[in-house]
């Protein structure tokens, strides 16, 4: 019975055995064609390339994660049309490259760098460690290696099969970008919208705001003439049921007298002319 990285006893473990890169083998480093055409940027790498020297002139202590992060959210808040420059020299250096590299294919130095591969290849690796049993036990623990990802790194460079794979890669990361540029766009718009609703929030609780200190002087201002009122009307009782104003019954002691001045005029003369003259005091004052 054999035991696991984590403990559990072989003889009892029945998950499904994972397959990965063994430990203490080491993949083999396929030799580079230093003399290869250079490889296109992307229109970010392009963008990156312009914009990191300038942040440099500017602010010469940043460091190469803060001009990084800043370059990344200059080109998420980038206008379209300036970005659609970038992505336009981005495709104009992979023509370059398809049409270099294809010229450089035709060359003797292309065809001994294949040699040099394909011999690369066929040597065995000295270095690989020979699994035993412990060895065995645990890869069982390491995560599993899609075989896609084999058969894509078991193909030789520059091979039919290499550049074939290799345009299916490249047609799905031009998917991939111009649906992150879709994205970055669709996020650009909505950052603008999002600013427009702070800024009109921001102007109705400042309307607000305003609305309510007029309110409160308002109340005040009616507080203040209930008291001047109950202070004048004090000494008029109101004909039948000889009511004073308070200050919490002015409201309605004004509406009844009101209503008996216009009920019958001729017979409140003396009520009118003395109303009339607690008012005319009221605005002298």
């Amino acid at each position: 019975m054999t035991t696991g990285i984590d403990g559990s006893s072989g003889s009892s473990d029945t998950s499904p055995k994972k397959k990965g890169w063994p430990k203490g083998r080491k993949r083999r480093v396929m030799p580079k064609d230093t003399n290869a055409p250079k490889g296109p940027l992307s229109g970010y790498m392009l963008f990156m390339s312009e914009q990191r020297e300038l942040i440099r002139q500017t602010n010469s202590r940043a460091t190469f994660h803060e001009i990084t992060k800043m370059v990344a959210n200059k080109w998420a808040s980038l206008d379209p049309e300036e970005k659609q420059k970038f992505l336009d020299a981005a495709e104009a250096d992979k023509e370059r490259y398809q049409r270099e590299m294809g010229e450089y294919r035709k060359t003797d130095a292309y065809k001994k760098f294949v040699q040099k591969q394909k011999k690369e290849e066929s040597r065995p690796n000295k270095k690989a460690r020979k699994e035993d049993e412990g060895q065995s036990v645990k890869e069982e623990s390491l995560p599993e290696v899609p075989s896609s990802l084999y058969s894509a790194l078991e193909i030789p460079i520059f091979t039919e099969e290499f550049l074939n794979h290799n345009k299916a890669r490249e047609a799905e990361l031009r998917q991939l970008r111009r649906s992150n540029t879709e994205y970055e766009e669709r996020n650009a718009i909505m950052q603008k919208h999002i600013e427009s609703i702070k800024l009109s929030i921001e102007r109705l609780e400042a309307e607000t705001n305003q609305q309510q200190s007029n309110n409160t002087a308002l109340q005040q201002h009616i507080g203040a003439l209930r008291k001047t009122l109950v202070k004048a009307f004090m000494s008029l009782p109101l004909p039948g049921s000889n009511q004073t104003p308070t200050e919490e019954s002015i409201d309605e002691y004004m509406v009844r007298l009101h209503s008996t001045i216009l009920s019958n005029p001729q017979q409140h003369q003396a009520l009118i002319h003395t109303v009339r003259n607690i008012v005319s005091s009221l605005a002298i004052s």
